[in-house]
């Protein structure tokens, strides 16, 4: 298998997993709004599109670099790293997870397991995996695409953590003020 199979192999099964399992969350109590939501998402979609364009089949100004095949495998450990890190997240999370910035019924403070080491872990999970795909594909359209998720993602996180003071208050002050949004280790 090359690892550019490999790449795509691990984004189509993170992907086809993480819709499937958006079946099995605890009923919306209140949301953020869809008006709320609509900057990152539009963030977010446009990334994407830039992020997922084929990196075969270019040559001079559209590809920046081209890895070996080592450091594409390390590109494609990383890769598999930061999915399975959002994947641990999302099951340590249970029926709490939603796709959209929401309070479920009985919704708290969960701080342990990866939300031990950061706040996001399931977002640092992609972000890892995100920019381990750009460095395996070298592309003007992965960076600016990498760049663009980068951004998306930290515009819902920073969404979330507005909307999670509102609803569960000192608990949520008290929990970002012990644990790194992002990057584990990182100063809170």
């Amino acid at each position: 298998m090359r690892p550019v199979t490999a790449i795509t192999l691990l984004w189509l099964i993170w992907a086809v997993s993480w819709t499937v399992a958006a079946l099995w969350a605890d009923p919306v109590k209140r949301r953020a709004g869809f008006q709320a939501e609509m900057p990152y998402r539009a963030v977010l979609l446009l990334g994407a599109i830039l992020f997922f364009i084929p990196a075969h089949g270019y040559a001079g100004r559209l590809r920046l670099w081209m890895p070996d095949r080592i450091e594409a495998w390390i590109c494609v450990a990383l890769i598999a790293a930061g999915l399975v890190f959002s994947w641990w997240a999302r099951l340590h999370l249970g029926r709490l997870w939603s796709g959209t910035v929401t309070a479920k019924a009985e919704h708290h403070v969960v701080d342990t397991g990866p939300y031990g080491l950061v706040r996001h872990p399931i977002y640092t999970g992609l972000l890892l995996a995100i920019l381990a795909t750009m460095a395996a594909k070298g592309t003007v359209w992965g960076i600016a695409g990498a760049i663009l998720l980068t951004i998306g993602v930290v515009m819902k996180a920073r969404l979330e953590e507005r909307f999670l003071r509102s609803e569960l208050g000192t608990a949520y002050d008290d929990y970002a003020g012990r644990i790194p949004m992002l990057v584990p280790f990182a100063p809170a």
